[in-house]
């Protein structure tokens, strides 16, 4: 089930890569950009910036989950809905769209292999994320091996909240690993993803063990994981998993994907926190610095 196959992407891993979002995670975090690959089922989102109340939607719902009232715009019912995308279909303005499409390997390897000669030119690659990638073992393990079999570096994105031998299962095909470390707090990662953090930090030690290259990234987000005490904990952490995985990378908070929230009939419940200013980012750079953590800021 697949979201979004997304070229020329130069912040997901080593060089150009193309990176392929699947649909479906077990965390909800609050800051999540990506909240169509929450669920693992299809969702129609309705973008109504752009409709134009032309009509062409009207009674093609086989489940008549469109509702439309006089001089308003359309909406969705969504315990009706099913994810059929028909009313997408329609829309020419793509004020409906469909997140999450069935696609089998092979038309996956065809899009992202179309962009070999950047991959080669670059140094980059493929990269599989989400959502969380993971839970779509079998398929992950098809495609990375079908990439690396072509010649094309591979790359997991993972919020490591999964299975440990899943985990195991795609490690043997990828080349690269970029792995989110978002609060060590185990209470304070439950009440902002809906998870806690004892699987995430557990699969992080097979991750280190398997000897695959690995960045950890931290989504920095003021006032909830940005204090001292958390970057501490980070870096022991970090350090507790061995020499070389004493980098980190800061993901800096957003709000970029709040409009999907809005097309998804969705709460964003960090609409009053604002993106982490430049000074704020290097004071945590310095933190983990002074810890003996490499530490990077994403741009």
């Amino acid at each position: 089930m697949v979201t979004n196959i997304q070229g020329y992407s130069i912040h997901d891993g080593p060089g150009i890569r193309t990176v392929v979002f699947l649909k479906g995670c077990s965390l909800e975090c609050q800051w999540c950009s990506n909240p169509e690959c929450i669920s693992p089922l299809p969702e129609v989102g309705f973008i109504k910036t752009l409709c134009t109340r032309c009509g062409r939607c009207a009674g093609v719902c086989p489940e008549e989950a469109l509702v439309y009232e006089e001089d308003k715009l359309p909406s969705i019912d969504r315990e009706r809905c099913t994810g059929c995308g028909v009313c997408s279909s329609v829309c020419d303005y793509e004020a409906l769209v469909l997140y999450g499409k069935q696609m089998s390997v092979d038309e996956v390897f065809d899009a992202v292999n179309r962009d070999k000669m950047f991959y080669d030119a670059s140094g980059g690659g493929v990269t599989v994320s989400g959502g969380e990638p993971l839970l779509q073992t079998e398929f992950v393990c098809e495609l990375l091996e079908k990439c690396r079999q072509a010649g094309i570096h591979t790359c997991m994105e993972t919020s490591g909240f999964t299975a440990g031998s899943a985990l195991r299962q795609v490690l043997p095909y990828t080349d690269y690993v970029l792995y989110d470390l978002k609060h060590m707090n185990s209470k304070k990662h439950c009440q902002y993803t809906g998870k806690p953090n004892g699987l995430i930090l557990s699969n992080a030690k097979i991750v280190a063990a398997s000897g695959v290259e690995t960045l950890f990234r931290m989504p920095l987000i003021p006032g909830i994981n940005d204090d001292k005490q958390n970057i501490r904990e980070t870096a022991e952490f970090l350090h507790d998993l061995g020499n070389n995985t004493l980098r980190i990378e800061l993901m800096p908070y957003h709000r970029l994907g709040k409009g999907k929230y809005e097309s998804l009939d969705r709460e964003y419940r960090l609409s009053a926190i604002l993106s982490p200013e430049p000074d704020e980012l290097e004071l945590v750079k310095k933190e983990f610095e002074a810890n003996n953590i490499t530490c990077l800021i994403s741009r």
